[in-house]
């Protein structure tokens, strides 16, 4: 219980005098929220801030007198700040509280405070588990005529870890999707942009972006790039090779385009597979993607594009996912290639450890037992 006030005469209960001589072993606790100002009926507590987000307490003057104590202490993700209001809080260490540090703050007047860090808290992550894939090559557009084009390799795959280094700023630039191949030339799509991380003292993480898909009319190959894209479908002349994977793991070539009467197009390559090659009004397959769980649930990352065959349109790839696009398919109308989908980075450290102090561009959650953090678009992040 917090101090009492007692005059003469006054008679405690038994109850009374075993909740005064409790509170020595077990401070009455407070539990806050949100950001919070210390009031008077405060001294002799232990105000514990549970919030996600940054937060802030704050202490004002003629609240308490000298030799007043109360014990201040963070429980929850986000940092917790003891602010000087109309008082003065000193201390030689940081006033910034990460997730469970505490510590004593002491009056020396009513106006006048001191700082006294009991626990640092949550400490700077030993490793951070990295997903990172570059934006999905663009599928080949189709001519009016009867026919398919060669759809876009998947963006690279990369699973990986590295040690932050404390204040070292990581800068993160998520790789967009190659744009479509133009359907009334029957051009080829463009390939996908690479996925970085970069910071000082970090070995650059790249995942390239994803081959371009083979235009129908022009007899294109597929592109190189992180999975290679299909190969463009044609009337006649030989079969159009897909593009290869030039960067290493998790990346697979593109399927080989079809030449002949309703010609159509190879299919992307995905990091879990090669693309598959076309036949006669048949689409080369998909190369199929792979799952990863370092959201806290298996989601299916990098697929190929499927390629075009007569009719089959326009189809995009899935931003944010590294999809390559499918080519462009068509029976009398051109149908421009399907863009590549945009990259995607994520982190995840365990939430024993301190959260990130800087975070732009990225989202935050919270899985099992890690923090989670998301970027869709480039950014930055650190930890303190």
């Amino acid at each position: 219980m917090a101090i009492q006030t007692f005059v003469a005469s006054t008679v405690l209960t038994a109850a009374q005098m075993n909740a005064l001589q409790g509170n020595d072993y077990n401070q009455t606790v407070s539990t806050k929220t949100a950001s919070y100002t210390l009031v008077a009926a405060d001294k002799g507590t232990r105000i514990a801030m549970n919030n996600a987000s940054a937060t802030t307490i704050t202490v004002n003057t003629s609240l308490f007198a000298a030799g007043d104590t109360l014990f201040l202490q963070n429980i929850g993700a986000g940092t917790c700040t003891i602010t000087a209001g109309t008082a003065t809080v000193s201390s030689t260490s940081s006033l910034a509280l990460k997730q469970f540090g505490g510590g004593t703050l002491y009056f020396t007047s009513t106006g006048v405070s001191i700082f006294f860090l009991a626990g640092s808290g949550a400490v700077l992550p030993p490793t951070v588990t990295v997903l990172a894939i570059g934006g999905g090559g663009g599928g080949g557009g189709a001519t009016a005529s009867s026919g398919g084009a060669g759809a876009g390799g998947a963006g690279r795959m990369v699973e990986t870890t590295f040690a932050p280094v404390a204040a070292t700023t990581y800068t993160i630039t998520i790789g967009a999707g190659g744009t479509g191949g133009a359907g009334a030339t029957g051009e080829k799509g463009v390939v996908g942009v690479n996925t970085t991380i970069t910071g000082s003292g970090l070995s650059t993480i790249t995942g390239e972006g994803g081959g371009f898909g083979g235009g129908r009319n022009l007899n294109q190959t597929g592109g190189n790039g992180g999975s290679g894209g299909g190969g463009g479908g044609d009337f006649g002349g030989s079969t159009r090779a897909g593009g290869s994977a030039s960067f290493g793991a998790f990346g697979n070539a593109g399927g080989s385009g079809f030449n002949g009467a309703d010609s159509s197009g190879g299919g992307g390559g995905g990091a879990g597979g090669a693309g598959g090659n076309a036949a006669t009004n048949v689409s080369g397959l998909a190369g199929v993607g792979r799952a990863n769980s370092i959201t806290g649930a298996s989601v299916t990352y990098a697929v190929g594009g499927l390629g075009g065959k007569p009719s089959s349109g326009t189809q995009n790839g899935t931003a944010n996912l590294g999809n390559g696009a499918n080519g462009g398919g068509s029976t009398g109308a051109v149908a421009a290639g399907g863009a590549g989908g945009s990259g995607v980075v994520i982190f995840s450290t365990p939430n024993t450890d301190a959260q990130a102090t800087t975070l732009t561009g990225g989202t935050i959650s919270l899985a099992t037992g890690v923090f989670v953090y998301t970027f869709n678009s480039s950014g930055t992040i650190a930890w303190s």
